[in-house]
């Protein structure tokens, strides 16, 4: 497994594919294995390297729904996950994640069903994704959000350039958004900031 995992962080640094950070890398152990969750929808497979590792750290029945609208992406994924027998757990969903989400969110059998999320892909549709999850969600489920601080701007008070200043206000829209989830969000700063959210549904007002 440890040796599958480091041919994969060097296939991504030769490929410029994003990635778990090192600095990210004990926290989102950590928040998987006190989790201990049973059903996981990440958002985001790029090569199905976080996928694994949910899959390796979470309790043997769990089951992990993944989605990527990259082809390419999706056969480096096949790839690397057909190597390892914790394949099984994982079911990839091709296509954009927004439309996936809403058809998933429509289905019965999703309502309140996810006790696990971890967000990293466009960062300028967390909002979005947020909102299609929230129906999904089980009273205490975890969310994890990749990259909400953006290259540090996000919480900054230096003016983002041009090209940014979307996605930085829709991130800060984001955290504001976990704020209102019930429970508590905590933002490590390690890499590009990895945000660890508790989700109580019964204290939610949404």
């Amino acid at each position: 497994m440890q040796e599958l995992l480091r041919e994969m962080e060097n296939y991504a640094a030769a490929q410029g594919v994003p990635i778990i950070r090192a600095q990210e890398h004990e926290i989102f152990v950590r928040a998987v294995q006190a989790a201990a969750p049973q059903h996981i929808l990440e958002i985001g497979t790029a090569i199905g390297y976080s996928a694994l590792l949910l899959a390796y750290y979470s309790p043997e029945t769990a089951e992990i729904l993944t989605m990527e609208k990259d082809e390419r992406r999706m056969r480096e994924a096949a790839s690397f996950l057909g190597q390892s027998p914790l394949q099984k757990k994982i079911r990839v969903l091709p296509g954009d994640a927004g439309e996936t989400l809403a058809r998933l969110s429509a289905d019965p059998a999703y309502q309140g069903y996810f006790d696990f999320v971890f967000i990293d892909a466009a960062k300028g549709q967390y909002p979005d994704y947020l909102q299609k999850i929230l129906p999904m969600l089980a009273d205490r489920a975890v969310i994890l959000s990749d990259n909400v601080l953006f290259r540090g701007y996000v919480l900054s008070e230096e003016k983002p350039p041009r090209r940014y200043k979307t996605i930085v206000k829709r991130l800060r829209a984001y955290l504001t958004m976990l704020d209102g989830l019930g429970g508590q969000t905590k933002i490590y700063e390690n890499g590009d900031g990895l945000a660890v959210t508790a989700f109580r549904r019964n204290d939610y007002a949404g």
